[in-house]
């Protein structure tokens, strides 16, 4: 096993609660030196049971746990909190109120002179931008210096890991966005090998140098925020990682048959399967056209977009990032064109089955095959349309 500095291993692990609640199931990761991970998933899926595993909270029923390549926990081994050599930032940040600032960051500090002691905490109150807040105390902070200070405190030691729950949960809305760019920018500055739990999809995908999505207690991927985003390994994810729209169809020759039109689809389906084909908001363009089956509906402002939502005869509604449709009256018929390739294809049992339902996410394929521009048909460039 590789003994680098800051690595963190998980093997096979699992954590029961009880007879019946699997809380990790036979998770298997590496974590390198230095690298940023954001842990994702639906509540009670198991991102928090897995950090206390690794900081030494919980027990694992099985597999094995290594930092820096030495065995935690598994094999009849279990080394103890305090001595794994491992930052913890709690949601609460947990902060001492009797202490200061820098005695905060001091605490985890023995065997060290007083000189040296001072010294690493002035070097951590630089890197995590508390210089001169070192006699306050905590309730005299403002949510971002608090959150900075529990990092500070994590990060003294020099352990080179650090497990963070839900560190931004206490922030408002503008500040968490402020404050994530930081937090990252400390965590880089310090070398510090990193794993976040949050339910933020936003703040995952920019803070990470990879994201691992968890469901049911289960490794669902694990890759870079654009790999989990473009080229999701499960319906879940796709739905999970932001938006998709669940468009119906039904293979031909040239792709899938859709109310959006043909859409590429992989050659592993055959001719007449039913498939649902998932498509991101992004990835759909919109053009006024009074003999459309498209209907806009509604409008929404987001700032930076606008977010169409569109009906089509059968019902079923998409929706489109898009600021084509800024000035465009609910009402308006308009076609829907797709671009790229679909984010995920899955194959149903009968025509409009949801991903949901198609074998527990399971029976998933893609991502689709890509082509230039999808949508149209492909030799007469008009729209298709299911009769």
């Amino acid at each position: 096993m590789n003994h680098a500095p800051g690595t963190i291993d998980l093997d096979g692990v699992v954590k029961r609660f009880g007879r019946d609640v699997v809380a990790v199931r036979d998770i298997s990761l590496r974590v390198e030196p230095g690298e940023i991970v954001t842990v994702v998933g639906p509540s009670g899926c198991g991102k928090t049971t897995m950090l206390r595993l690794i900081a030494g909270f919980e027990r694992a029923d099985a597999g094995r746990i290594a930092i820096s390549g030495q065995v935690v926990d598994g094999g009849g081994r279990s080394v103890p909190p305090e001595k794994r050599r491992v930052g913890f930032v709690f949601q609460e940040y947990a902060l001492f109120p009797h202490l200061t600032v820098g005695a905060n960051i001091a605490f985890g500090l023995r065997g060290l002179t007083a000189d040296a002691r001072q010294r690493r905490v002035d070097a951590v109150l630089r890197l995590c931008a508390l210089e001169g807040l070192d006699r306050r105390y905590p309730h005299e902070l403002s949510g971002g210096q608090q959150q900075r200070t529990a990092l500070a405190r994590a990060l003294a030691p020099g352990n080179g890991v650090v497990l963070l729950d839900e560190p931004l949960s206490n922030l408002d809305a503008a500040l968490r966005r402020s404050v994530r760019g930081q937090l990252r920018q400390m965590l880089k500055g310090a070398g510090a090998t990193a794993l976040i739990v949050t339910h933020e999809q936003e703040e995952a995908l920019e803070m990470a140098d990879r994201v691992l999505v968890l469901q049911n207690g289960q490794l669902e991927q694990i890759g870079t925020p654009h790999e989990v985003y473009a080229t999701p390994a499960s319906p879940f994810v796709a739905r999970f990682i932001g938006e998709s729209n669940v468009v119906p169809g039904v293979v031909q020759d040239k792709g899938a048959l859709t109310e959006l039109g043909v859409v590429c689809c992989p050659p592993c389906f055959k001719a007449g399967c039913a498939v649902d084909v998932l498509l991101r908001p992004s990835q759909l363009c919109l053009e006024p056209d009074e003999c459309a089956q498209g209907v806009l509906v509604a409008c929404a402002y987001a700032g930076t977009h606008v977010t169409a939502v569109i009906r089509f005869p059968s019902g079923m509604e998409v929706r489109c990032a898009s600021d084509a449709t800024a000035d465009l009256p609910p009402g308006t018929r308009v076609n829907v064109r797709v671009r790229g390739c679909p984010a995920m294809v899955v194959a149903g049992d009968e025509p409009g089955m949801s991903a949901a339902t198609a074998g527990g996410g399971r029976r998933a394929v893609g991502p689709a095959l890509p082509e230039p521009f999808v949508g149209l048909d492909f030799e007469s460039g008009s729209a298709a349309r299911l009769r």
